[in-house]
C-alpha cells in the first residue's frame, strides 16, 4: 500500500500558475496508476487528470490544454503543473494511486488524504 501526501497550493489570481506535488511512500511507486482530484464546496469530487504506469494521461475537458499531470518515478512524486488558472478551479486537490486504471478514473477509493487547498480569486 502506497502513502501519499499533497502539497503546493495555495492563493493565486486568475491566469496564475500553481504546480501541485504528491509525495509517495510505502511501496513501489511506478507501478501504480496516479489520479489527480479535485472537490470544491458543494460538489462532488472528480477526476482532474491522471497517468498510468507507463506515462499515458488523461484529463478533464474541463482542464485540456491548462494542466499537466507527470510523474517522476525516482522521486515517488506525481505533479499537476496547473496554467491559465480560473476561479471556477477552486477547490481542494487530492491525489491517490491504484494498479487498477478504471479506479483511478472512476475515483473508488474508501481513503484520501488531507488535500491541498487550491483559492483561484483576485
Amino acid at each position: 500500500q502506497v502513502q501519499l501526501v499533497e502539497s503546493g497550493g495555495g492563493l493565486v489570481q486568475p491566469g496564475g500558475s500553481l504546480r501541485l506535488s504528491c509525495a509517495a511512500s510505502g511501496s513501489i511507486f511506478s507501478i501504480y496508476a496516479m489520479g489527480w482530484y479535485r472537490q470544491a464546496p458543494g460538489k462532488q469530487r472528480e477526476l482532474v487528470a491522471a497517468i498510468t504506469s507507463g506515462g499515458t494521461t488523461r484529463y478533464a475537458d474541463s482542464v485540456k490544454g491548462r494542466f499537466t499531470i507527470s510523474r517522476d518515478n525516482a522521486k515517488n512524486t506525481v505533479y499537476l503543473q496547473m496554467n491559465s488558472l480560473k476561479p471556477e478551479d477552486t477547490a481542494v486537490y487530492y491525489c491517490n494511486a491504484d494498479i487498477n486504471w478504471p479506479r483511478i478514473l472512476e475515483a473508488r477509493f474508501s481513503s484520501w488524504g488531507q488535500g491541498t487547498q487550491v483559492t483561484v480569486s483576485s
